[in-house]
């Protein structure tokens, strides 16, 4: 079993820049891929960021350009750099780790889930 602990959330102003981290409890499994997943109140969970076992990643449109995913593998640890944030990223930010090699959006592909970060984002 795998354990997914994030931090890095918190209240910012529109136009601002938050770095989450992810980190995950030691593991067996050689390849696998990890993605960043969000809930607002009301709506369902949604794919943000993902990145494969070769460092291949994905982006949900509306956060191209402006979030960078990223893994440190010695570490045990995933990243997501969110710069130039807007009220409409407001959400509870999950980490999530699958036992397969697609830098995937798709919720149910992942195995283990982290409990999830706050990131607001109002003035």
């Amino acid at each position: 079993e795998v354990h997914l602990m994030e931090s890095g959330g918190g209240l910012v102003q529109p136009g601002g820049s938050l770095r989450l981290s992810c980190a995950a409890s030691k593991f067996r499994y050689s390849r696998y891929s990890m993605g960043w997943f969000r809930q607002a109140p009301g709506k369902e969970r949604e794919g943000v960021a993902a990145i494969d076992n070769d460092g291949n990643t994905r982006y949900t449109d509306s956060v191209k350009g402006r979030f960078t995913i990223s893994r440190d593998n010695a570490k045990n640890t995933l990243y997501l750099q969110m710069n130039n944030l807007k009220p409409e990223d407001t959400a509870m930010y999950y980490c999530a780790f699958g036992v397969h090699m697609l830098a995937t959006l798709t919720l149910n592909l992942y195995n283990y889930w982290g409990r999830g970060t706050q990131v607001t984002v109002s003035s």
